[in-house]
């Protein structure tokens, strides 16, 4: 069961990793190239569409990855497994705290409606975005290394 665990544990992990290493390096690159608008419509859609289905997957990955560190406590790795999921509760502490309050304003904005400031507040958010993808990077190496 503690291998089923793991293995769903990992996937998960892995993949929002994967997804939020997308939206940093490809995403927005593509969304900052778009003509007129498009971009900024782009990233309100995306924080609309990532913002209701997040909050879960960061969650859920720390869950996840908690009920690890506990069935295994007394097998090699539980270690990393419990530094994996202090870095991804503090993930989520950073997203509640510096990201999560400009993409609830981003995705509410148009081009009628947005603020002057709209691209220093996308800019600030992809400077924390840059920071918590490495915060999940580092987790995710840590769960897999607890693997071995």
């Amino acid at each position: 069961m503690l291998n089923a665990l793991e293995v769903v544990t990992i996937v998960v992990v892995g993949v929002m990793v994967g997804v939020e290493f997308s939206v940093l390096f490809v995403m927005n690159r593509i969304l900052d190239a778009l003509p007129g608008d498009s971009g900024q419509l782009g990233h309100a859609h995306g924080g609309r569409m990532l913002g209701a289905v997040m909050p879960f997957w960061y969650t859920g990955s720390f869950i996840l990855s908690a009920i690890w560190a506990i069935a295994g406590w007394h097998h090699d790795g539980a270690r990393l497994v419990v530094v994996a999921a202090g870095l991804l509760i503090l993930s989520v502490v950073m997203s509640m705290l510096l990201l999560v309050p400009i993409n609830n304003r981003n995705k509410t904005w148009t081009p009628e409606t947005r603020p002057e400031d709209w691209k220093e507040q996308l800019r600030r958010w992809e400077r924390y975005h840059y920071v918590r993808v490495a915060v999940i990077i580092a987790a995710f190496a840590l769960l897999a290394a607890a693997l071995t």
